[in-house]
Order: structure tokens, then C-alpha cells, then sequence
């Protein structure tokens, strides 16, 4: 049976072969969209559809937390006004090693908890009125911990790098459509021999890749779940506790009004995917199956 420490190795291993495996298809796609339809060759339009997507991301990137507690509704919440909950983050700050975060609240019934800020320096965790009146005191340090191990493990920046990789995958995906459909294929790539079949699959590919960004989007947010959840159960010592204040909440049927799909990523708990569905459909969501963390923090 894996322990705390054999579970985030695990889940930091996945994380990086899924990101080579996510760079890769940002390559060939671009070569082979400047390979076939430029005459410049393929790396300079890789290159030039990484840097646009990368301005935007920068953009968004140190923006990211003010648009996000905007958008929920979030208000900051000062030590005299909920002493009990600062003192619960800053003893699991302590245990941590990481700055103590700003705390934010949304007025809302429904148990939930996100974390944002693009560095320790910067973090900030906001929880719903719901979870802190609903959870017993070690069940949300679990859920204290598991949002401070996003912080700590610069989840935010993470995710930011994958935005550019599936931005760059769109514009490449959308110049070649452009493309073909106003230039058709180049001199170059009409004239050279023995390229039927690859020029085929990567049009096939290249047609089918922004799906299959995004379903590497998903893969990644789903394992820093994980890393989240074991890196919880180090800093508590009492995987039992974030694994109790799961069950809670999938078990909440309340709905987060202030979630959307731009936001939901964010959240322990996905406010709005269904929570029950085939393994199919669990490639689609942003979280892993509740009953599947529960039963790995369980199990450690």
C-alpha cells in the first residue's frame, strides 16, 4: 500500500510526462502547420504562436486572482472578524513552511474552498460561509492544508504554462483551417514526394487537437488534485481529516451560484460537473472522482 510520500512522487511523475507529452504535440503541430503551408518552415510559426498566447497568459497570469475573487464574489476577511479561522490557516502556514495567505469568504451556503495567487507571496484562500459552518475544525485543516499545498506547489503558475501550450494548440489549429481554406496548400508541400500519409494524419490530428489539448488541460488539473490532497495529508499528518470533509462534500447538494466553467478548476470540490459518471465522461472534468481521493487519503 503507496504512503504519503511514494503518492506525491507518483503524481509529480505524471505531471511531468503529461507536460513533455503536452510540449511535444505543441511541436509537431507547428512544424508541421509551417512544414506544409509556409514556406518559412514550421519552428519560426511554432514559435511565433507560443509567443502570442504567452503575452496573453502573462496578462491573465498577473491578473488572474483580483478577476477570480471578483467574479465569486469574495470579500477579505480581517483577524477581528473571524479570529478562530485565521488562527486555523496560520497554524497550518507554520506546518507548511508558506507565507500565510490573504482569506476571502463567499456569502453561500454551498461547501467549497479555492486558492489563488500566482506565489506564496501573493497567495490568497477563500472559502464559502458553508464550509467553515459545516466542517468540524480537522476536517478543514485538511481543506486549509490541501489549498496551501496549491500555493506551495505553484499550481497557479502550472496551469498558467498549460494555458499558453492549449492557446498556442488553438492558434495553430485555427491558422492551418484559415489556411486551407483560403490559400490551400503551399508549392512546398504540393511539390514533395512520399508526404500523402503524414500530410494526412496531421491534418487529422491538427483537426482533432484542440480537443485533445484540453483533454490534457483536464489530465493536469486532475493530478495536482491529487498532489494536493497528499501534500494535505503531510502537512496535517491526518489524511482522515481532508478524507471526512470530502465525504461532506460530495455529499453537499447545495449549489455555488458564483461558479462557472472559467472558475470551477479553482475549487476542491468541482461546483459544476456531476459528481456521478462514466470514466468517459470523467475525462471532461476538472476534478478526479471524489470517492477515488477519498479512498487514496484513506488508504495512506
Amino acid at each position: 500500500m503507496p504512503n504519503i510520500y511514494q503518492h506525491i512522487g507518483s503524481n509529480k511523475r505524471d505531471t511531468v510526462v503529461i507536460m513533455v507529452l503536452f510540449i511535444a504535440i505543441v511541436s509537431f503541430i507547428g512544424w508541421f502547420v509551417g512544414e506544409y503551408f509556409f514556406y518559412d518552415g514550421g519552428f519560426p510559426i511554432m514559435g511565433f504562436a507560443l509567443f502570442i498566447s504567452g503575452i496573453s497568459s502573462f496578462i491573465s497570469y498577473y491578473n488572474s486572482d483580483k478577476i477570480v475573487l471578483a467574479i465569486s464574489r469574495a470579500k477579505e476577511v480581517k483577524f477581528n472578524d473571524a479570529s478562530h479561522l485565521h488562527k486555523l490557516v496560520e497554524n497550518m502556514s507554520i506546518a507548511s513552511g508558506i507565507l500565510k495567505p490573504k482569506i476571502y469568504i463567499i456569502n453561500d451556503t454551498a461547501m467549497n474552498a479555492f486558492a489563488t495567487g500566482r506565489d506564496p507571496e501573493h497567495g490568497v484562500i477563500c472559502f464559502t460561509t458553508g464550509i467553515v459552518e459545516g466542517l468540524e475544525k480537522r476536517e478543514l485543516e485538511g481543506v486549509v492544508a490541501h489549498e496551501m499545498s496549491h500555493i506551495g506547489n505553484y499550481d497557479t503558475r502550472l496551469m498558467s504554462i498549460v494555458c499558453i501550450l492549449v492557446g498556442s494548440i488553438t492558434l495553430l489549429s485555427d491558422w492551418f483551417t484559415r489556411g486551407i481554406f483560403y490559400r490551400g496548400r503551399s508549392r512546398k508541400s504540393s511539390t514533395s514526394s512520399g508526404s500523402g500519409i503524414i500530410l494526412l494524419i496531421g491534418i487529422v490530428f491538427l483537426i482533432l487537437s484542440p480537443i485533445i489539448a484540453t483533454l490534457i488541460k483536464l489530465a493536469i488539473s486532475r493530478k495536482r488534485e491529487f498532489l494536493a490532497d497528499s501534500t494535505a495529508a503531510l502537512i496535517t499528518r491526518y489524511p482522515k481529516g481532508l478524507a471526512s470533509a470530502l465525504k461532506k462534500l460530495g455529499a453537499d447538494r447545495e449549489v455555488l451560484e458564483v461558479a462557472n466553467g472559467a472558475t470551477a478548476h479553482l475549487y476542491i470540490d468541482d461546483p459544476v460537473s456531476g459528481r456521478v459518471g462514466s470514466k468517459l465522461a470523467n475525462l471532461f472534468n476538472t476534478h478526479p472522482p471524489i470517492e477515488e481521493r477519498i479512498k487514496r487519503l484513506e488508504s495512506m
